[in-house]
């Protein structure tokens, strides 16, 4: 059976069934327990009274396998993955059986379009991350045609990011008026029955609070500093950006770049080189702080190394690499490394190669980390805590949590071989492998993969490494038996370092520390799940294990919560902290009562690591804040759910540009009497906002699979849309002429539609420069679109700043107009279907003919219909060509046209002969 739910679940629970609503949680409180438990009661019985048919949307892969595998301890059908794999007659069928299906926003729109979902039998919608439902997204089109033709049914919207709801002006009410809802429920960690729940089943948490070694602490005061200075140099730069967002408060989190962007791109084209590269120089040196606190000393060198060698090849030099602050970062970092960044050795003839690499090796310094040294000593505190505790409670299981995939590694490599053989090895193969420029990505989880230092990258699928030097060994004999203290350990230690000083290891040393920690696994990706789940199970039943799991950067964002509830360790260790696992911490102690869990949080002092962390509280505390402030002054109209035929939020009038109702009809001019307009719409498109925004402006939408063009406004007009990057894409290899070539054939006006992200410049860009020049090139954008219209003279081009611009332009181009048909559209393209004269003649023979002097648009069918070839056009007289073009003046210049070309002709032979 399923997990029952906590107090504070249930009264969620409780709210989400009484009434339809928008609801936000803060992060790691287990809201999908909360939808898991209400699609349970909705999911179909055996009862056929009972069937009911509900829809959940803006769902990820993730998402839904998490509510399946919670749903398949439950005694009810699970629900059905509506995709592509299913056709059109199946979806129906699967429509007409009811239960829970979650179904592709794509699909979803076309099956309500073509009426094949009966949308007076739904039941209901859920919508999953709600704060993502603006007014042109599908989630928005698929809400409004299910309240245009469902008054009864209810909509429930979650979220838990109440972060994104304070973003712009009215934000929540904007998303609440999407979604057709009245009600706002907020629940923060801070809500009287969440705190006074989980406060009762707090976990024991140890805050184990460390400082930065003085060459940290120096190298994380210059990157500040190189911050502070690039972000006074924006602001000079850019007076209009807001300079209450440029702080280095800001400068130091992960959202700081994009919400920079956000700002900049609209105007980026017309951005000086000095701006751009500070926002990049932001991004490199808050990646920078991440590695300090995140990697080894070395590897941390290496990068620096990196970002050096790169800028010898960049035109436009990092402005911090000149100031001051840069000379004491790669100072120290250096430092922790290497005693002396410049020593020479003379090797005499004398000297053995054992004695070279002793030299080599005296400036070494290999400064470990001191989390390394903090998270060895949690252990050993484990350790002993779970011997003295194994009668009683069985073995203790320990999760490790750790930033990314890289720092997992490196933790295992660590506790398996000791701080020195992973450093020694590190080093070693930076110097066999040099630094290679490479630039970070922009994420922090991709960069820390791949910044250019492949020998970090090798390091990662090492397990084992060969050293003199180690952490104590744990025997077979401390293993099985209870720990007496620590007289064993330092004796180990003793002995341990002893013959590290002689220099000498025995081969019985080296068994004897092989397979050391060998109970600390990585948590396997979700590939290799089922290889190892056996092996996995029996190490959980008999032995203690340690489990290293990243925080970041899974493939599955609920593997962290799996391999909790799956391994339910008896201690758990914050390597790094972030604020979504520590409440799902909190909610799991509060759901095994009188079950012990210990917490180790480790952390910097003063740092930036403990700064991001705060500050993480601190936003989304204001956040929900906000909200609170906002819900008690928002006023909502009564028609805000659309289960009237009156509402405002469901008018589909053409000419509006608000949710403004006439309310002076006059009798019987209402819209009932208004004919109604459609278009028809290619299935792909649906992809895009477009037509949701021309359905709401009271254009009918019919989607069909259409051959040739995306959007068919009247018989003769026929759309082509390019976004800028499609344009760009279509016009290298060539599939725009062919598009071109097919609607110049099969419709009269053919036009190009060049959409730009209203988010972005208006402009035509590739790699950053504007295409607009005086200057032909092949490569130039703007020149290949004027030979695209002098090629095709019928093409018209058109551009329009964003959707909602296209759909009032396609709302002018259908006025006077008659309606499209969709049977005919579909058939154009098929010659054996599609009856028209231009498809009468050869395509390159017309494209030919229409070059010629004295033919046009006008009277080229006449050309074509009366002459056999272009050979037999070529030999006709001034009198025959008078007739068939019934114009003397157009006759006389193609006549001259095909003279003085024949003549020319003639001329070129005869030289080529007297040669």
């Amino acid at each position: 059976m399923a997990a029952s739910m906590l107090e504070y679940e249930n009264a969620v629970f409780l709210e989400v069934m009484d009434d339809d609503g928008l609801f936000v949680s803060a992060k790691g409180l287990s809201i999908e327990r909360v939808i898991t438990n209400f699609l349970r009661i909705h999911c179909v019985t055996a009862d056929p009274s009972s069937i009911s048919l509900v829809l959940v949307i803006n769902t990820t892969s993730q998402e839904e396998d998490f509510i399946l595998d919670e749903l398949k301890s439950s005694d009810v059908p699970l629900p059905k993955v509506i995709t592509t794999e299913f056709s059109s007659t199946e979806r129906e069928s699967v429509y007409l059986s009811g239960g829970v299906l979650f179904v592709t926003s794509r699909i979803l729109v076309v099956d309500m379009l073509t009426k094949r979902l009966p949308i007076h039998l739904v039941t209901g919608i859920v919508v999953y991350r709600a704060h993502k439902i603006i007014e042109s997204c599908q989630e928005a089109f698929i809400l409004r045609l299910y309240r245009e033709n469902n008054k009864t049914g209810f909509i429930k919207a979650f979220s838990d990011n109440a972060q994104a709801f304070t973003h712009g002006f009215f934000q929540v009410e904007k998303v609440m008026k999407n979604l057709f809802v009245r009600r706002l429920y907020l629940w923060p960690r801070f809500h009287a029955t969440v705190s006074s729940f989980l406060d009762k089943h707090t976990p024991e948490v140890i805050e184990l609070h460390l400082h930065l070694t003085p060459s940290m602490l120096a190298i994380q005061t210059a990157v500040l500093d190189l911050i502070d200075t690039c972000l006074k140099e924006l602001k000079r730069a850019n007076p209009t950006l807001d300079p209450d967002e440029l702080t280095v408060e800001n400068g130091i989190s992960k959202s700081f770049d994009k919400a920079l962007r956000s700002q900049l791109n609209p105007i980026w084209h017309q951005l000086s080189s000095k701006t751009k590269q500070l926002v990049s120089d932001l991004r490199v040196l808050r990646l920078i702080l991440l590695y300090l606190t995140q990697y080894d000393c070395v590897t941390f060198y290496n990068f620096l190394e990196t970002l050096r060698a790169s800028q010898r090849d960049v035109k436009n030099h990092s402005l911090w690499m000149f100031l001051d602050a840069a000379d004491s970062l790669f100072v120290h970092a250096k430092a922790r490394v290497i005693e002396q960044t410049e020593r020479k050795h003379k090797k005499m003839k004398g000297d053995s190669s054992e004695k070279e690499e002793k030299d080599n090796e005296e400036g070494l310094v290999l400064e470990e980390s001191p989390k390394w040294k903090l998270l060895s000593e949690v252990l050993d505190e484990i350790e002993c805590d779970d011997a003295k505790n194994e009668s009683k409670l069985g073995p203790g299981h320990v999760l490790i949590a750790a930033y990314d995939e890289r720092t997992c590694s490196q933790l295992r490599d660590y506790l398996c071989d000791g701080s020195e053989a992973v450093l020694k090895n590190l080093y070693n193969k930076m110097l066999k492998n040099p630094t290679t420029a490479a630039e970070p990505s922009e994420t922090d989880s991709a960069s820390a993969e791949n910044f250019g230092d492949d020998t970090v990258a090798d390091n990662q699928k090492t397990r084992d490494f060969p050293s003199s030097r180690r952490r104590e060994p744990k025997t077979s004999r401390e293993t099985k038996h209870k720990r007496t203290g620590k007289g064993k350990k330092s004796a180990a230690k003793k002995a341990l370092q002893k013959d590290s000083d002689d220099g000498k290891t025995t081969e019985q040393a080296k068994q004897f520390f092989k397979g050391s920690r060998s109970n600390v696994i990585i948590k396997p990706d979700q590939e290799s799940k089922d290889t190892v789940e056996a092996s996995r199970e029996i190490n959980l039943l008999t032995s203690r294990v340690v489990i290293i799991h990243p925080l970041t950067g899974c493939s599955d964002r609920y593997s962290l919560l799996r391999t909790l509830n799956e391994v339910q360790p008896r201690y758990v260790v914050l390597y790094d902290a972030q604020m979504q696992f520590i409440r799902q911490l909190e909610v799991f102690k509060a759901s095994r009562p009188g079950i012990p869990l210990r917490v180790y949080f480790l952390i910097y002092t003063g740092s930036v690591e403990e700064q991001k962390y705060l500050t993480t509280l601190r936003k989304e505390k204001e956040a929900f804040e906000m909200l609170i402030k906002e819900k008690g002054t928002m006023v909502v109209p009564e028609e805000r759910e659309g289960r009237t035929d009156a509402a405002m939020l469901l008018s589909r009038d053409a000419s509006k540009a608000s949710d403004a109702v006439n309310t002076r009809k006059a009798g019987g001019q209402g819209a009932d009497n208004k004919v109604s307009r459609k278009v028809i719409v290619d299935m792909r498109e649906f992809r895009s906002e477009l037509p949701s925004l021309i359905h709401r402006r009271g254009i009918d939408i019919e989607p069909v699979t259409l051959e040739v063009g995306d959007y068919i406004l009247t018989p003769d007009m026929c759309v082509e849309r390019k976004s800028i990057s499609d344009l760009i894409g279509s016009l290298n290899n060539g599939r725009l002429y062919n598009q071109v070539v097919a609607m110049t054939r099969f419709y009269k006006k053919p036009v190009l539609l060049i959409e730009f992200d209203p988010n972005k410049s208006f402009s035509l860009q590739v790699h950053g420069k504007s295409s607009l020049s005086s200057e032909v090139s092949v490569n130039d954008i703007s020149s290949k679109l004027t030979l695209l219209t002098l090629h095709f003279p019928k093409l018209r081009i058109l551009w329009c700043h964003s959707p909602y611009a296209t759909a009032e332009l396609f709302d002018d181009l259908k006025v006077n107009h008659p309606e499209p048909d969709a049977s005919t559209a579909m058939a154009v393209g098929d010659d054996a279907i599609f009856p028209s004269s231009d498809m009468t003649y050869s395509i390159g023979p017309q494209d030919f003919v229409l070059k010629l002097p004295g033919i046009n648009f006008k009277n080229y069918r006449f050309v074509m219909r009366n002459v056999a070839s272009i050979e037999e056009l070529f030999k006709l007289s001034e009198e025959k060509l008078t007739n068939i073009l019934g114009n003397a003046t157009n006759a006389k210049l193609l006549w001259e046209f095909i003279q003085n070309d024949s003549k020319t002709q003639v001329k070129t032979l005869t030289s080529k002969n007297k040669r």
